[in-house]
This record gives structure tokens, sequence and C-alpha cells, in this order.
């Protein structure tokens, strides 16, 4: 698909080391990316562009290492709400702190349809978690401690679903638990959209871009069940909370505008807006203010990109 000479100057351009370049293209490969083979990767001269690279620069590495952080996020939810136990644990490790996941358990599903639906996302999720490990080797983040029990509560109570004082339980019942995902999946896409820019190799822009539009199916798909479900008015206020962390801008949409169907968010011409790292990270944070850590990610996330805007 590709030329030798011009898939071997791509990955000296990006990555950690030769090893991880090694990796990621053999990953890369298996997963549909381009018929590319591992050969074409020369050390030496991967260790001397990599040498060369602004130390201040933020490596395409970096950016694949916060959108792991995410997906572990994911992954643990749905895993959770799914199957009642979390990732496997050889997926988890890396650089950094290996945290705890706190919360957690099977949900009570009772329609068929949501069941499969979440059932599926969960296999995706953990298909993600599985290749962003897999292509980073050893320049993978392990997961950081991730709190799925406590960080519901506040976003609820933040959205008005709640008063101070209760708990809102996101895997006791169908609805909560879609509101739960309402929460990730809308801030999945607009990260790996706002991300995208960043990234200066095009395979690994390539793999973002076919996450994005995963994301983006799993959105739409929670965001049509709200709608059915009659949770627009709990979603919409969730959007709000949403839209009141990640800066001045009004981007974030509800699942309903002027008592309407708002099934996909878009702007005028019909496109999708993304947030900065920083953006995603003050609402998984659960903070409007520069933070390393809260909400979600109680000791924040692993790798170079970790505070919020």
């Amino acid at each position: 698909m590709f030329g030798k000479r011009y898939v071997h100057d791509l990955i000296n351009r990006s990555a950690e080391n030769p090893m991880d370049r090694r990796r990621f293209l053999k990953s890369a490969t298996a997963a549909g990316l381009g018929m590319i083979g591992a050969s074409v990767v020369q050390p030496a001269a991967a260790a001397a562009s990599a040498s060369a690279q602004d130390a201040n620069s933020i490596s395409d590495s970096a950016i694949l290492n916060f959108a792991l952080n995410l997906e572990y996020l994911e992954g643990e939810f749905y895993s959770f709400a799914v199957h009642g136990h979390g990732l496997p644990g050889n997926l988890t490790h890396g650089k950094g702190r290996r945290g705890p996941v706190t919360g957690g358990r099977a949900v009570p599903f009772k329609t068929r349809s949501i069941r499969q639906f979440a059932a599926e996302i969960a296999h995706d999720e953990l298909d993600h978690v599985r290749f962003l490990h897999t292509a980073l080797g050893s320049a993978a983040v392990a997961r950081p401690a991730i709190n799925i029990q406590q960080s519901f509560t506040a976003v609820a109570i933040a959205a008005g679903l709640i008063k101070p004082g209760q708990t809102f339980d996101v895997y006791a019942n169908e609805n909560n638990f879609l509101q739960g995902a309402f929460i990730f999946e809308d801030v999945g896409v607009t990260a790996f959209k706002g991300a995208a820019p960043l990234i200066k190799n095009k395979t690994f822009l390539s793999a973002a871009a076919g996450m994005l539009a995963v994301e983006a199916y799993h959105a739409a798909t929670i965001r049509t069940v709200l709608f059915d479900r009659d949770l627009a008015r709990q979603a919409n206020a969730i959007s709000a909370a949403r839209d009141s962390l990640d800066g001045p801008s009004d981007d974030d949409q509800g699942i309903t505008l002027d008592g309407t169907a708002n099934i996909v968010p878009a702007d005028r011409n019909s496109v999708a807006f993304g947030r900065t790292p920083g953006r995603v990270l003050n609402v998984v944070y659960l903070t409007p203010k520069a933070a390393t850590s809260g909400g979600f990610y109680p000791n924040g996330v692993n790798g170079q990109i970790h505070t919020s805007s």
C-alpha cells in the first residue's frame, strides 16, 4: 500500500524508540492499516531521528497514551456493566503507577436490545485498549486509578439529577447505565476529534480516525436509546454540566433541541466539534480549573498529557 522509503520515514518521525516503532507497525498491519513489512524499519536511523526531535514537543505516542487513558475508563465501565468484572490484568500494566478501579458491577439488564448494545460496546472498548496497549508496546502507560462510583454521583449532583447527599448508582438499572454511558461517549468522540490535528504520523492518524468512527457510532446509539426512553431532560442536563466544565464556549449539545431530536451534535455545517486534551481532562476531572487529578481519575492520568486547562 505504501512504498518502503515512505513507511521508513513515516515511522521514524513518531513513537518513542525503535522497538516501539516495530511493535506499532506490526499491530497496525494486523489491524488492516496497510500491508507494511516490519523489516523496513532500521533501528539505528530510527534512534537518530528520535533523538533529533524537539524534547518539548508532544509526540504521537503521548497522544495515543492520552487516548489509552480514556479507553481504560470506558473499558472498565462497560466491562463491569456487562460482565461484572474489569479489564484483563495483562492489559493494564505499563509506564506510570497502576491504580485500582473503585466501583463497578453488572447491570441487571431487562431489555434484550440494550444488553446487546452494551455487550457490543464493551467488546469494542476492550479491543481499543488491546490495540493501543500492543501498538505502544513498552511506551504504553498503565491504567491509572479509576473511580466509577462516587464520580457518577458528583456528575448527577452537578447536573441537578439528584440532590446533595443522595447517591446515583449508575449500575442499578438500565436508565442509570445509559445516562452514565452518555457522559463518556460524547467526550470520547470530541477527544479523538480534538487530538487528530496533533497527530503527525499518518498511520497513527488512520488508527485514531478509525477509533473516532467507532466512538461516534457508540455515541449515536446511546443518544438514540436515551431519546426513545424519554430521558432527554436528564441527558440535556448532563450535557449542560459537561459544557460548564470545558471552557466558555457553548459547544456541547443535548439529545433534543427545541423539543425535537438532536441525535447528531453538530454545528451549522453539520461538523462535530472537538475538545483539546486539556478540555477533555476538565470534564473527566470534573473541574473547570487547571488540575492534575479528580473525578473519574482520583490520582490523575498517566503520561505526558495529564493537566486540564
